[in-house]
């Protein structure tokens, strides 16, 4: 995958969020929609449900790619979480995601017990380079799944914080900074929302020296805006705002509520 897709991809991972399995008259729906640009012109779009009963949510939801990135390659995926709402996070019992981008494609699979990894898989694997940063045991303890991570039970700091994230193969720190309140519009939404700065740290699981991870390493300008769900009772992830040398890729909810 070149730079700017690796990219892209990066910013779909900050900002998905959303739904399940059909929903009971106990649980609760949550729907969201994005938009994924590049310098304004759409290359990918995302729709998610989420479904919280009580102490349980899961998360399912899908993504392909649009507009002048299927002239490259057609891109597709698929992720579900499932977990515990814990009282300052979503803890997640299992998470998933397949896609397909061209002829190639992979599936991860993590389980998660009280925070920590207890199993991860990936097939095909990918082949490791000598200057590859291995995944430690260490690594994989109190950590959070790069979709359900991002959700943020009401009644907790936004930002600062520091999200620590392992996604099936890498592990990395997600640092927020806080930049104050914006006002955000869009269906199902409309009021202020949280604006966190973004530092993108990795920690292992990913090629020393590769250009687009040392890229976004150096970013201090990321932006990511967050919403409350209010039924739900949950902040999430509207909009992500990653500069590029080609322009920025933004992430904006088209849809944020039934």
């Amino acid at each position: 995958m070149n730079k700017q897709g690796w990219i892209a991809g990066t910013a779909a991972s900050l900002a998905l969020m959303a739904g399940a399995a059909p929903v009971s008259a106990e649980e609760i729906l949550h729907r969201t929609e994005y938009s994924i640009r590049l310098s304004g012109l759409p290359v990918a779009t995302a729709s998610f449900r989420s479904a919280f009963d009580g102490r349980r949510y899961s998360i399912s939801g899908s993504m392909s790619s649009a507009g002048l990135a299927d002239i490259f390659a057609r891109t597709k995926g698929t992720t579900t979480v499932s977990g515990i709402v814990s009282r300052d996070r979503l803890r997640a019992t299992s998470y998933s995601v397949n896609y397909q981008s061209g002829k190639r494609g992979r599936a991860i699979d993590v389980t998660f017990r009280n925070g920590n990894v207890v199993n991860a898989s990936m097939v095909p694997p990918r082949k490791k380079p000598d200057n590859w940063v291995p995944v430690s045991t260490a690594d994989m303890r109190s950590v959070l799944d790069p979709i359900s991570g991002l959700i943020i039970p009401a009644g907790n700091r936004i930002c600062p914080k520091t999200l620590p994230i392992f996604d099936g193969e890498s592990r990395l720190d997600l640092r927020l900074t806080s930049k104050g309140t914006r006002s955000y519009t869009t269906k199902g939404f409309a009021g202020e929302v949280t604006v966190c700065g973004i530092r993108f740290i990795p920690k292992s699981g990913y090629r020393k020296g590769r250009e687009d991870v040392e890229y976004l390493r150096r970013l201090s300008t990321m932006e990511i805006w967050f919403a409350k769900a209010e039924a739900a009772n949950v902040y999430a992830p509207v909009y992500v705002k990653i500069p590029t040398k080609l322009g920025p890729v933004t992430v904006s909810a088209t849809r944020f509520g039934d």
